[in-house]
């Protein structure tokens, strides 16, 4: 059964389906704007993904406007039996911003991989070596970006 929204409900959505203002307080910038405060919205906020009409709400990090350069996925062949600790251990460093588990095959044994940024290429090699280094781990690749692709949110319904 879809979900009955009210307008004010839709003033909400309007507010958070596009980039978060640049603020001490987005939220309470976005409830300004919707006439609510700022307790209120994020209640709202919070019963949408409770209802599962919202089902991840994330950031989106233009690492190149931020000044990061180098911008590589390390793809890494972990033991079944160690992907837990050697997740932990990668997901640790400041420079890694993704660590998740794909399946194998067996023309690519790589099953975990990590978006690891860095002011330069260089930046993003030498976080690699720490952490083949420190996880005993020595069959990975590394894999830079070329280009950044567009990245946007969803619309539900027009800013209108």
């Amino acid at each position: 059964m879809p979900a009955k929204l009210s307008p004010g409900d839709k003033k909400i959505i309007r507010m958070i389906q596009g980039d978060l203002p640049v603020s001490p307080a987005p939220f309470a910038d976005l409830a300004k704007k919707v006439g609510i405060e700022e307790k209120d919205f994020l209640k709202k906020v919070r019963e949408f993904i409770r209802r599962g009409m919202i089902r991840r709400f994330g950031a989106i990090l233009r690492h190149q406007i931020a000044g990061y350069r180098g911008n590589a996925m390390a793809v890494w062949s972990v033991p079944e039996e160690e992907v837990g600790r050697i997740s932990r251990t990668m997901a640790s460093f400041g420079a890694v911003s993704h660590c998740y588990l794909r399946p194998g095959h067996p023309r690519w044994p790589f099953n975990l991989y990590t978006m690891i940024h860095g002011k330069s290429p260089e930046d993003c090699r030498k976080t690699v070596k720490r952490i083949a280094r420190e996880t005993g781990l020595k069959n990975y690749r590394l894999l830079f970006s070329k280009r950044e692709h567009k990245k946007t949110s969803m619309n539900y319904f027009g800013k209108g």
